[in-house]
């Protein structure tokens, strides 16, 4: 079993894992799921890669408000934008829900899917995390891409069910995570098709279609995927829709969440956080006999190594 999810260390969330994958994928078994109906969901933030101290989308936005600046001199004086521009995070995040929705309208409407597409890459390739400095895709967690790995090997199809902007994350997750744009499901808003110069694009609208967080995930799911998955896994209350859903199904079902724990080698946070807040999410897991990993206990390293010969 140790060249099974070589970043886990052996123990219950690990044989959880391996159990479950075998006993839905045993010919002739009593729990046997044909590979069609094994379907994989996966959140992101704080569940494939890091969400702290921000969400990675959030830290894409305030750049972009920084660099359209100079297009709007008003926003020097209009909020949410002038707390932004003055550096002052603490103001900017009284506002809640409406001062991030003006945020994402701004900096990411107006503009063809492709031109979305376009700065998305630009600035995943080039932006660093701000306290360990490597890139943002190198904040994935290397136990989860074991997993990914592990259940693909197995006959699963794996789908990211993220509160995350669909948009934001198809131009990366496939060479991240080897999930193609057509298996990712998130947050979104409306489109419009118009005639540029004699050619069509798709014009991205300051509407919202679907927030797909909380009771939105099982939503998003039905829509895009159109199966119930027989896993699911996250790390938040914003999980708790999907990993309910999933286990509502019937015959054999899986539910995980990763518990952050470890304040060395990445966080520790739960119940108080502003981002990634784990607290009913978190009951309902222990009184469902749900698997909880315990980073610090279960996983043997966080990141990728920086230098790929230290893999274990």
């Amino acid at each position: 079993m140790a060249a099974v999810l070589p970043s886990w260390n052996d123990g219950p969330g690990k044989r959880a894992i391996v159990d479950f994958v075998a006993k839905v994928t045993r010919e002739g078994g009593p729990d046997y799921v044909a590979p069609p109906e094994r379907i994989a969901v996966f959140d992101n933030d704080g569940t494939l890669w890091s969400e702290q101290p921000m969400y990675v989308q959030l830290q894409f936005a305030l750049d972009r408000v920084k660099a359209l600046a100079p297009q709007h001199p008003e926003w020097k004086a209009q909020e949410p934008f002038n707390h932004l521009l003055a550096g002052d995070m603490k103001a900017f995040m009284a506002g809640g829900e409406k001062s991030l929705m003006a945020v994402v309208a701004a900096t990411h409407m107006g503009m063809t899917t492709e031109e979305f597409s376009r700065t998305a890459s630009d600035w995943i390739a080039s932006a660093k995390h701000p306290r360990t400095g490597r890139p943002y895709t190198e904040m994935v967690y290397q136990p989860m891409l074991e997993l990914l790995a592990y259940l693909r090997a197995n006959g699963f199809k794996i789908f990211i069910v993220s509160g995350g902007g669909i948009e934001f994350m198809r131009p990366w997750a496939e060479r991240v995570y080897g999930v193609p744009p057509e298996q990712i499901v998130g947050s979104s808003g409306k489109l419009k098709l118009e005639t540029r110069d004699g050619t069509p694009v798709l014009l991205k609208l300051p509407e919202i279609n679907l927030v797909d967080d909380g009771p939105g995930k099982p939503v998003g799911i039905q829509t895009h995927i159109g199966r119930r998955p027989i896993a699911a896994f996250g790390n938040s209350d914003g999980d708790l829709q999907m990993l309910e859903w999933t286990t509502a199904g019937d015959g054999p079902r899986f539910a995980l969440l990763v518990h952050h724990t470890d304040a060395d080698r990445e966080w520790a946070y739960d119940r108080d956080s502003h981002f990634g807040r784990l607290d009913k999410a978190l009951i309902e897991a222990q009184a469902k006999h749900w698997v909880v990993v315990d980073m610090k206990r279960d996983w043997k390293t966080i990141h990728p190594p920086v230098n790929p010969a230290e893999a274990p």
